[in-house]
């Protein structure tokens, strides 16, 4: 890979203000929405402890609040930080000013209020029975267009860039917003609009949702990284001439990872096979990636380096458990239970953290003033450094033995329900703590978009660095 300097860059320059106050309102909406998931997260929580919690209150009964606190998740948090974040590291490769950011904002106020009127149309009893699927069909349109209002600066950033040569943050972000609308308009249409019969359902829906988490939300998370170890490191990543493989890689297969979730069940024998070889195929991304960015676990990390690290160990350790129980003697204890919730949760657990790491570094760029307090920094990185490995890891542990008790005809349901109370208990702790991780991070993101901005506060990041965006 060709690196060189650009002394004209300032790291507040006009690209960064041409997006502020578009990605700015991203950011601050997708705060909003992880928060409030949160809440939801954890009251989802108290109703498996206790059943009887909300249970007269029809808008939220157990189903319905999962699906609302899922949807609130990954179509408010996930989606809004993921469009954030992509555009603006296109922005900033291109070497151009943000291009058609009236669409990005007009876009997100859409999203977001397609969003919260599903979420009031789960409630009430509109929503879709497929996971990571759940809003209404009435409103699912209205979003599409909305997601395609905020991706068009993505690609007249990709395609008015003034660098012909491109980099691995550009390709895994690029595809993402491609791949995404396909995906999504493929499974409205599907099972919605024209829905297909019998077991076709779970197979499109497990398609549906393999593609939403690995070809949307993990190429933008690895982008981040790719983007963020050299920018403040200053350094050349390592092999990086493997990348390619990697990107196609983590394309070709991760598609096919769906049928995983289909073993044993009346589909033919060789969806889930392949899904199978799939996921241990897909390892070679995994394995690129690795040696591409192992240089982030190196020690004296700043504390954006941090977040970065946690949340790719996360990533490729999600890889790993993809790969080894998925397989059938191993599925056959964790289908069902808890454990397929915990690897969900490590998947998602990798991509905030990155997430978390990338709007820590851009924050300050695009608003040229710096974060208000480490301290808030520090119990954020905290939180999360002890919330998500304790909730994935209990989850893990109560799904296990859940399964394996499942197995045993003499072990009454109700008895299996009481072993895993206490690690239910404890997940709820860690969804407690998160919540609390959370909040520090949108109450520092709100000091910032209201902080005074300065000359003398603006210059701590008009140096240019060693590596400008060229670097990846």
């Amino acid at each position: 890979m060709t690196t060189f300097s650009s002394p004209a860059s300032a790291e507040v320059s006009e690209i960064d203000r041409s997006a502020r106050w578009p990605l700015a309102f991203l950011i601050f909406a997708s705060l909003g929405w992880l928060v409030a998931s949160g809440v939801l997260a954890l009251l989802n929580t108290l109703q498996i402890l206790n059943p009887a919690f909300l249970a007269d209150c029809e808008w939220l009964t157990f189903g319905r609040l999962q699906a609302i606190q899922e949807s609130a998740f990954l179509y408010g948090w996930a989606v809004n930080a993921a469009l954030a974040v992509g555009l603006w590291i296109l922005v900033r490769l291109s070497a151009a000013p943000l291009r058609g950011g009236n669409f990005v904002a007009v876009g997100a106020v859409f999203w977001s209020l397609g969003l919260l009127l599903g979420l009031v149309g789960i409630a009430t009893g509109h929503m879709s029975s497929f996971a990571l699927f759940q809003l209404p069909a009435y409103i699912q349109p209205l979003m599409l267009a909305a997601f395609a209002a905020m991706a068009a600066p993505g690609v007249l950033a990709w395609t008015g860039r003034r660098e012909r040569a491109t980099f691995a943050s550009q390709w895994y972000i690029v595809a993402a917003l491609f791949l995404f609308p396909w995906a999504f308009s493929v499974a409205q249409v599907m099972l919605l609009f024209a829905p297909v019969r019998g077991v076709l359902q779970p197979i499109i829906a497990t398609w549906y949702g393999q593609n939403f988490l690995s070809l949307f939300l993990g190429p933008v998370a690895v982008a981040a990284l790719y983007y963020l170890l050299p920018k403040i490191k200053g350094q050349v990543l390592p092999a990086y001439d493997f990348a390619p493989y990697g990107f196609w890689a983590l394309l070709i297969f991760s598609s096919w990872m769906g049928g995983r979730h289909l073993i044993g069940g009346p589909v033919p024998v060789w969806l889930p096979t392949v899904a199978i070889a799939a996921a241990s195929m897909a390892l070679i991304h995994h394995i690129v990636i690795g040696l591409n960015l192992r240089s982030l676990f190196a020690p004296g990390a700043s504390l954006v380096l941090k977040f970065a690290a946690a949340g790719f160990a996360a990533y490729l350790l999600a890889g790993l458990v993809d790969a080894v129980f998925s397989m059938r003697g191993v599925a056959l204890i964790t289908h069902f239970t808890y454990f397929e919730q915990a690897q969900l949760q490590l998947f998602l657990a990798a991509f905030s953290l990155i997430i978390f790491a990338a709007i820590y570094y851009l924050g300050p760029r695009l608003l040229g003033v710096a974060w208000p307090s480490t301290t808030l920094i520090r119990a954020h990185f905290l939180a999360s450094l002890i919330g998500f490995p304790v909730l994935v890891l209990v989850l893990a542990l109560a799904g296990w033995r859940q399964g394996l008790e499942l197995l045993d005809a003499e072990i009454s349901l109700r008895a299996i329900a009481a072993h895993t109370r206490p690690w239910l208990q404890v997940a709820a702790a860690a969804q407690a703590l998160l919540l609390f991780g959370n909040l520090t991070l949108f109450a520092h993101f709100a000091r910032l978009l209201c902080a005074q901005r300065s000359g003398e506060s603006l210059a701590q990041f008009r140096q240019p660095q060693a590596l400008e965006a060229t670097a990846s």
